[in-house]
């Protein structure tokens, strides 16, 4: 990881880290790597319901302007939206402003090439050895030359289009809860499923700038599980700020994360011969428990590192068709090329309607072994050095060693903040939660 980039882009606390004079640089800049020697290059843009994204992408389409880039402008949307742009417009690149479920003060800047793929670390690298070095690159355009910023008329109802397209069920007799997080999805989530036949309960879909992930959506699960009780809806729906995640509940409020969700619809792919190299994708976080259920179904699995480039970049490779990560990005390849909330969510009530099986009965394929993830809070520029740490990697031993293969402990550190993340599985929830309550303060004290 470089000094700007990280595993998903360029992120930080927006007009600070993350400044205007920066945003115009990495246009500038990463406009012209990613459309030199193309005749009147152009790109989307997107963005999250923040409060910042407005100034960011004044800056940024400056700088996409300044290298002789038209800018294709979206407004809001969600982030695999400019991915499926990119290839609707015929565009050259693509960039969404967006932090994610990050808070409000957070912001970020991904970049996708004329394939909708987010770029590769060489390309990033020299993009940033620029703005290092504070170099600018040899291109004035002039006169005619100047890039422009179009508005796009109505980007999400083409988003929406090509959803549909997806799937050949509709969902009539379903009742939908969607908790839209006041995030990217608010317009497109409701009513796209409004359309395709659901009745729609829908929540925290009234975006202010500054509400953005605040108490709802997918990292707070607890909105949907109560709304589909109040409701008796069949099935919840919770979005991230970007809506590139989905975190799913079944008609008893039970979480349906990202493994249950690449089980069910894994197997249902293998069950229609859609299952390409009969392999899912999952990452180092995925629950041993897909592990079992995907053997039993004669399914392979196969596993990366956390972040869902990394599982993108394992389907390439394999040509493999749906992976993702407990956190609920799912890709599945066939139809794009980034983890993308609304396109899980119908695929995943498409099963419901195929099979005319409640989500709880399809969830219960796979049984979970316990898990818990304890966030140790530590200095940044310490995080990544836990594995060097002599009274750290004792204790991680002495607990691996405790469970005798019955268990196990994951440690990385966060791509995109000053944490480290302590995941440890067991059979006993008391046992594992007590050694990741230690781990965790050991690293805070260790790192701080």
């Amino acid at each position: 990881m470089g000094k700007f980039f990280g595993t998903d882009g360029v992120r930080g606390i927006a007009n600070k880290d993350l400044s205007p004079d920066l945003a115009y640089k990495l246009g500038r800049i990463g406009g012209f790597f990613l459309t030199k020697g193309k005749k009147r290059p152009k790109m989307v843009v997107g963005m999250d319901t923040r409060i910042s994204g407005d100034m960011l992408e004044g800056a940024l389409s400056s700088g996409l302007n300044s290298a002789g880039v038209d800018v294709l402008y979206l407004g809001v949307l969600p982030t695999p939206a400019v991915a499926c742009m990119i290839k609707i417009l015929e565009a050259d690149g693509g960039v969404m402003i967006t932090a994610s479920h990050n808070p409000v003060e957070y912001n970020g800047i991904k970049f996708f090439n004329d394939k909708g793929l987010k770029l590769t670390d060489d390309m990033e690298n020299s993009i940033e050895e620029y703005i290092i070095n504070n170099i600018d690159i040899d291109f004035l355009p002039v006169s005619g030359e100047v890039g422009r910023k179009i508005r796009i008329d109505n980007p999400v109802r083409k988003y929406m289009e090509f959803l549909k397209e997806t799937m050949d069920v509709d969902l009539t007799g379903l009742k939908v809860a969607v908790d839209c997080g006041n995030g990217a999805a608010y317009k497109a989530a409701p009513e796209l499923l409004h359309e395709l036949g659901a009745q729609v309960y829908v929540i925290h879909n009234d975006p202010n700038g500054i509400n953005i992930n605040v108490e709802c959506g997918s990292t707070k699960p607890e909105e949907i599980q109560k709304l589909v009780l109040e409701t008796g809806a069949d099935v919840g729906l919770s979005f991230d700020g970007d809506a590139d995640r989905l975190i799913a509940a079944d008609e008893n409020g039970n979480i349906v994360d990202g493994d249950h969700i690449l089980a069910i619809c894994g197997i249902h792919m293998r069950e229609k011969g859609r299952l390409k190299s009969n392999t899912v994708i999952g990452t180092v976080m995925t629950n041993m428990g897909l592990d079992i259920c995907l053997k039993e179904k004669g399914i392979d699995i196969i596993k990366t590192n956390v972040g869902d480039r990394y599982v993108l970049e394992e389907m390439l490779k394999g040509k493999h068709s749906i992976g993702g990560e407990q956190s609920g990005h799912i890709i599945f390849l066939d139809y794009n090329t980034t983890g993308d909330g609304l396109l899980t969510a119908i695929q995943l009530l498409s099963v419901m309607k195929e099979k005319n099986t409640r989500l709880s009965k399809l969830a219960g394929i796979m049984s979970v072994m316990p898990q818990i993830l304890v966030n140790a809070r530590v200095s940044d520029e310490k995080k990544k050095l836990y594995l060097e740490d002599e009274a750290i990697k004792d204790k991680i031993e002495e607990i691996e060693s405790h469970f005798n293969g019955r268990g196990r402990v994951l440690i990385r550190p966060s791509g995109t903040e000053p944490l480290v993340r302590v995941m440890i599985e067991g059979e006993n929830m008391e046992e594992i939660e007590l050694c990741a309550n230690e781990l965790s303060e050991l690293i805070e004290e260790r790192l701080k």
